[in-house]
């Protein structure tokens, strides 16, 4: 209960009243309020200093610069116990030997054998020198005394005074005293000073070399945000890669693994080193890491390449400045130079930068192309800057089918002879139909005299998955899409892949999501340059670039989608990859639609002018059976190297370019093939006819169902 207080208050004197009255008024205390324990706030206020970043920052900076103190105490005993013995060549010597290089490991043992020699003509040497430094003071000091005596006496001699003899010799002893003096002076404060002294040369040691544990380090440090890449870093990454026999092979180096590293060198936006790995450890083990390298290596994944190099045993890493790869490369030289021209011959299209910063040239002659990779990565973009640089070659044709068809090509009109644009199944048609005309035109030029010079045709398909996967079959029940020996497109694209370069007929193709249905095999083994963008997993990678260069280091399937558009993993001989890979990684320049149709404009102007058709135009209807029949007339049969020029006579367009194959894939599964006959094929004229009363019959029982 609180304390009763009293108040005295004086009322107001009535006038008619001179005496003053007192009043007493008895007031409770207000009831006192809710209070907190004093241990209760101070315990609060101790939590939140000490959970406060300012506190945990102090409490790391002290502790770090404690620890500089024992780290650098720790190096500095490390380097005089390497000085004293025998410890540093011991320790290379044990790399040499897990290195496996034998030939190192006797060099080392040699220089160390030597070294031990020498120390031992030291320590020997020290047995006999106290003797030998006492005479040698004896005979110093007694020169020394009998040089001040001359020296007194000839200045005696001078003065004509004789106490000058020991003039000198008192001088000497007066500089000595002297000495003695200052060094009692200096000797007291020096032994406080020195011990100081000496602590802050170790925390310099252990402050330069970062000697303390990893949480005490700055944030900065700790984060390895732009932490330049060294040898020990490197080593370090390898070390804790989770390998166990790298791990025990380091740990067993004197040298700490250094001895596996070459040379750390600038390479572009980034640093490259090869590692001789030790024996027992293979390279795929290290490349099946990349993720923990890179994170060991204060790197994203993307940011670290893995790849094989020619020495055996050896990996090539190639680790990137931290977000250097996010940052956009310059303009592509075909917007820059005005002035540039394309040779497709000797030439070399500017297509990007590879991780060096160094220009990707690649060589496009007589070369089959396939790039593929993920929707919207740049895969048209990519393919679309090779054909405008190429397009810079007046003597060029272009016949181009853009099955997307949202006017990625428009800018084509009026450059290329054929510019087919749609996504349906009858674009699918005209494109294969294009392709088709491209192998006649192949044949066309394989049976001309020989050393005749042709101009380049490049048979450009963009989105050509949609062609292998389309349904639609022929009069003649044979499928566009598909990779059967009957399927139009898969076949007319494997003519070009055998002949077509001999004659400077090429294909190249833009695919996406790349499986054996969309793009079969024999279809992208067939181009001799293969890129790659982003792609989901591995084994699509496999496809796209061929299962030598994934197992080489090539990753597609590791790039970043959407953040590393452009970016291709090229495997050709086209373009100049490091000796030993087998591929190389490009980051392509970007070409918007505005400034490629400023090219293609250029482009048109080197040309007299091109009229392009914008769809196959198909000629009469024929029907190959019935005109096969028609040419055989009356025979009994017909020999198939006669029949074949008579079809030519009948319609030149339709038959011009048949040879033995067609006529055989016409007639095969009829019941009217050509078989032998007194050793040539010939074709019957009842075997014709009832063909084709067989296939009336059975269209005329389909009309009726």
């Amino acid at each position: 209960m609180g304390d009763t207080v009293v108040h005295l208050h004086k009322s107001p004197e009535p006038p008619a009243e001179p005496a003053t009255v007192t009043r007493l008024t008895v007031v409770p205390d207000p009831a006192p309020a809710a209070t907190v324990p004093v241990w209760v706030r101070s315990g609060r206020a101790i939590k939140t200093a000490v959970t406060h970043e300012t506190t945990k920052a102090a409490a790391r900076g002290v502790a770090r610069h404690s620890l500089y103190v024992f780290g650098g105490a720790k190096i500095v005993g490390r380097r005089a116990w390497d000085g004293r013995t025998a410890a540093r060549y011991e320790r290379m010597l044990r790399a040499a030997e897990a290195a496996g290089n034998h030939e190192a490991a006797a060099e080392w043992e040699e220089r160390g054998q030597r070294y031990r020699e020498a120390r031992h003509r030291r320590r020997m040497d020290l047995i006999h020198s106290p003797l030998d430094v006492a005479k040698g003071a004896a005979v110093s000091a007694g020169m020394g005394i009998g040089g001040l005596v001359l020296l007194g006496i000839a200045m005696a001699i001078a003065t004509k005074d004789a106490t000058d003899v020991v003039t000198p010799l008192m001088a000497v002893i007066g500089f000595i005293n002297l000495m003695i003096t200052i060094v009692r002076v200096v000797w007291g404060p020096a032994l406080t000073i020195g011990p100081f002294l000496a602590l802050l040369a170790l925390w310099s040691v252990g402050a330069h070399q970062q000697a303390a544990p990893q949480w005490a380090l700055p944030a900065s440090i700790r984060t390895g945000e732009g932490e330049p890449i060294t040898p020990s870093i490197v080593v370090k990454a390898l070390r804790d890669l989770g390998v166990p026999a790298l791990r025990k092979a380091i740990t067993e180096m004197g040298d700490a693994g250094a001895s596996m590293l070459s040379p750390i060198v600038i390479a572009g936006c980034g640093v490259e080193v090869d590692v001789s790995l030790p024996s027992g450890v293979s390279t795929i083990e290290v490349q099946n890491k990349r993720r923990k390298l890179a994170e060991n290596l204060s790197r994203h994944e993307h940011e670290v390449f893995i790849t094989i190099p020619q020495a055996a045993r050896t990996v090539r890493l190639w680790v990137a400045d931290s977000g250097a790869l996010d940052e956009p490369i310059g303009p592509s030289p075909l917007v820059t130079d005005e002035t540039l021209t394309a040779d497709y011959t000797k030439g070399r299209a500017p297509w990007g930068q590879d991780l060096r910063g160094d220009a990707a040239l690649l060589s496009v002659f007589q070369r089959m192309v396939l790039v593929t990779g993920m929707s919207n990565q740049g895969k048209t973009a990519a393919l679309r800057a090779l054909a405008l640089w190429l397009a810079l070659d007046r003597t060029v044709e272009f016949r181009i089918a853009d099955l997307k068809g949202v006017g990625d090509w428009a800018m084509f009109d009026g450059l290329a002879s054929v510019l087919i644009q749609g996504p349906t199944d009858d674009h699918v048609i005209q494109a294969t139909e294009m392709v088709e005309d491209g192998v006649q035109e192949m044949n066309r030029r394989l049976q001309a005299p020989p050393g005749t010079a042709f101009p380049p045709l490049i048979l450009l398909v963009d989105e050509a998955q949609v062609a292998f996967m389309c349904p639609v079959k022929d009069d003649e029940k044979r499928p566009y899409g598909g990779s059967s020996q009957t399927s139009r497109y898969f076949m007319a694209c494997r003519k070009i892949h055998n002949q077509g370069r001999a004659v400077n007929v090429l294909l190249w193709q833009g695919t996406q999501d790349p499986t054996d249905q969309n793009l079969p095999k024999l279809v992208r083994e067939g181009a001799h340059t293969r890129a790659s963008l982003a792609l989901g997993t591995e084994s699509q990678a496999v496809m796209a670039l061929g299962e030598k260069a994934v197992n080489g280091g090539a990753a597609p399937h590791l790039l970043r989608p959407g953040l590393d558009k452009g970016t291709l993993v090229v495997s050709s001989d086209g373009i100049e990859i490091p000796k030993g890979q087998a591929s190389i990684t490009v980051r392509t320049h970007y070409i918007d639609n505005d400034t490629a149709a400023a090219i293609a404009d250029r482009a048109k102007a080197l040309r007299d002018g091109v009229a392009t058709v914008h769809a196959i135009e198909r000629g009469e209807e024929r029907d190959p059976l019935a005109d096969i029949a028609a040419v055989v007339g009356d025979a009994a049969r017909m020999r198939t190297k006669d029949v074949l020029p008579r079809l030519a006579a009948l319609n030149p367009e339709a038959y011009g370019g048949w040879s033995f194959l067609n006529l055989t894939r016409v007639l095969e599964g009829t019941g009217a093939e050509p078989y032998k006959s007194d050793g040539v094929m010939v074709v019957s004229r009842d075997r014709l006819a009832r063909a084709l009363a067989e296939r009336d019959a059975d269209g005329s029982a389909s009309a009726a169902g």
